[in-house]
């Protein structure tokens, strides 16, 4: 099993914000999310 990382405030909302933007443009969410770098599990 892989070793937790934790994300900084910073870091979450910077990627929230990304995935907005992708969203307003089209992308589905789980297409956005996936271009973040972040598991649709997560």
């Amino acid at each position: 099993m892989g070793r937790k990382r934790t994300h900084t405030p910073e870091e979450t909302v910077a990627k929230l914000r990304q995935v907005e933007v992708l969203t307003t443009q089209g992308e589905t969410v789980s297409e956005a999310v996936r271009t973040t770098g972040v598991t649709d599990q997560t």
